[in-house]
């Protein structure tokens, strides 16, 4: 099976498990796939987002009938010389990583497509053209990814058009961002705990919540700063730790 081409119903149960939500590791499994297969059939025909089966079956028999497997893309521009479909494997498995955290699904696309690039930055006319969605999805997935610190706008060289890229220092500030909100809910907490008597079972349970959070978020942040410090002096001797 693993060897084979997919059939019409792979290709349902594919586009049932991107309904459901399943990663593309459990819908390989469901099928009996590798989920590198089930990686390019979905990038391939649209992404997780407009995969559609019958459209994708249509569009691989096409493609098997003209040259009896699957295509290797010609334009390799944009993607290092690589081969496209290694790089979207890449990114798709990435974003579905980034998703299984919370963030939402096409800020993960967007965030991931940046990250995969060499220059770590993309127009929005780039994004839309490689996630195959709308300008109005790419916007609402920046806004969302610059809200939290993990992006920022450049005015491109080349023209009008903004350039949108990857801090380099995203996932401190990502760490920084989340141990605010987590800051202000552990005072939340401990605010309640006082109100509801500190005494009390849930004024217990609060007061612990709050201490907890407040303890761990103060940690993550020394330890971030630790790690940044160390890898921008080192970045060659710190790598492999």
């Amino acid at each position: 099976m693993p060897g084979e081409r997919l059939t019409q119903q792979d290709r349902r149960q594919i586009a049932a498990g991107l309904r459901d939500g399943l990663t593309y590791a459990a819908i390989g499994r469901r099928i009996g796939r590798p989920t590198s297969t089930v990686t390019r059939e979905v990038m391939r025909n649209g992404g997780p987002n407009d995969y559609r089966a019958d459209l994708a079956h249509r569009a691989g028999t096409r493609t098997e009938r003209r040259t009896g497997a699957a295509p290797v893309p010609a334009d390799r521009a944009g993607f290092g010389g690589r081969d496209p479909r290694v790089v979207h494997g890449v990114a798709a498995h990435s974003a579905e990583l980034f998703t299984r955290t919370g963030l939402p699904r096409m800020a993960a696309r967007v965030l991931a497509a940046l990250l995969t690039t060499d220059s770590g930055s993309l127009t929005s006319a780039e994004l839309v053209r490689r996630l195959r969605v709308s300008p109005a999805s790419v916007s609402k997935a920046v806004n969302y990814l610059e809200a939290i610190g993990v992006l920022h706008r450049d005015r491109d060289p080349r023209g009008r058009a903004e350039r949108y890229a990857v801090h380099d220092d995203a996932w401190f500030q990502a760490i920084t961002v989340g141990s605010r909100i987590d800051a202000e809910i552990a005072a939340a907490c401990r605010a309640g705990a006082r109100r509801l008597g500190a005494s009390t079972p849930a004024g217990t349970r609060l007061d612990h919540m709050g201490r907890f959070l407040q303890h761990v978020s103060d940690d993550l942040v020394r330890s971030a700063e630790h790690w940044r410090g160390v890898l921008a002096a080192r970045p060659d001797d710190t790598a492999t730790r």
